[in-house]
Parts: structure tokens; sequence; C-alpha cells
């Protein structure tokens, strides 16, 4: 089955309420979410899906217990690297980052340089993910740069092109886990349009039927874009 949809963005919420149902340490659920990943990304090309988005880490999660930071920080230095994104890279994947990755220690920052410029030349799918990313800073950092090139007057079309997502399409669609019914800052500028769906799965168990669960009632609306 072929969506006809460009993006979809995945807001990965609920990994620590699946530990804690579980009686495990939150590290295991956070674990197990990203590597869910891989998966959505391999079922998301079948699909025909060019573009997905994941909200890994938002500026906001620094602020949570320093034991958690710590342990997100173990999990993507294990993850985040050739070896722990092989299936994407085995399925044509291009990754992109959305974020600011300077705050991270350094052989993470360098993985992932190295993990964008490997997968650079790729184009069976566009994975971004979203580290240290908020969506007010992504557009500060924007205004930013545009004051930094003496730039008057801008049209919608060029302001995009000073985002993390240039040259991409805005998502068709969003999806959150874990039953919150909020965007929480995630890509303000290019969700004006987007449609949302909510499900109570927690990330860890969202799978290939609570995929198509989400484009089925996709399929049921009737996008209008202001006309």
């Amino acid at each position: 089955m072929k969506t006809g949809l460009q993006h979809i963005a995945f807001i990965m919420d609920g990994n620590r309420r699946w530990a804690r149902g579980r009686g495990v340490p939150i590290a295991l659920g956070h674990t197990k979410g990203y590597q869910k990943i891989e998966k959505i990304v391999k079922y998301a090309k079948k699909l025909g899906v060019k573009h997905v988005t994941f909200w890994a880490f938002s500026t906001e999660n620094w602020n949570r217990e320093q034991e958690e930071v710590d342990n997100l920080i173990r999990i993507f230095r294990r993850l985040l690297r050739r070896k722990g994104m092989k299936t994407i890279m085995d399925e044509g994947g291009k990754i992109v980052v959305l974020g600011d990755l300077m705050r991270f220690p350094e052989d993470i920052q360098q993985n992932v340089s190295e993990l964008v410029e490997a997968t650079k030349d790729n184009t069976a799918i566009i994975v971004n993910i979203a580290l240290n990313y908020g969506g007010r800073c992504e557009i500060i950092r924007a205004v930013n740069k545009l004051l930094q090139e003496n730039k008057q007057e801008v049209t919608e079309e060029e302001f995009a092109n000073y985002l993390y997502t240039k040259g991409q399409p805005d998502p068709d669609l969003i999806i959150r886990t874990g039953g919150e019914k909020r965007l929480s800052g995630y890509l303000p500028w290019q969700a004006v349009y987007s449609e949302l769906y909510f499900t109570d799965t927690l990330w860890p168990d969202f799978d290939e039927k609570a995929f198509d669960a989400a484009l089925h009632d996709f399929a049921s609306r009737q996008r209008r874009f202001g006309k």
C-alpha cells in the first residue's frame, strides 16, 4: 500500500511510562523507543513515504533528572553511530539532524557528523532526527541568520530556507504517541497545515498496525489548506 504522503513526523512519547508499567529501568524504555525508529523507517519506506522526522531529544529534556539525562547520553552514544543505524543505512536512508548538537559531548557530535556524511548521497528516504530541538529555538536561529545577512524583508519561501528542514516538504501528518494532545513546540513553522493524530499507544509499542491506524484516520480527512 502506497500512502501518497511525502512527510510524516513523530513525537515519540511514552518511553518512561512504558518502562514504569513493566517495572524496568527508565533507560530500557528509552532504548526500546529509540530502537523503534529503524523499524518505523523501514515500514515508512515500504509505504512510499519519502521523509520521516523523529523528535529524539528536545531542548527542554536537559531539565530532567541528571541520571536520566546521563542515561540518554549513553544511549545516544551507542545508537548514533554507523553500527547503531545500520538498518537505516541499508535501507538507503539519508540522515539529517534538526537541532543544535553543540551541547552534546564531542564524541556524539563526531559520530553524528560521520553518519550525516556517510548517508548524504542516499535518496531512498530522508530520516530527520531532531536532537536538542525546540521549535522556538529553530525560528530564533533562522531570524538571527537573517539579521546577520542584513536581510530587511523575506518571503515565507525564503524564510523556510533558514530552517533545519530546508528543501524538504512540510509534514503531511504528525503522529504523537503516549496520549498527550499537544505539539509541545514541535515543528511550529512546518506544522501549520499538518494533520495531527494522537494515540494512547506508547512509543515502544507503536508498530505497523498502529501506524496503519494513523494512516487510515488520515485518509478519512479532507485537507483544504485554508480554501
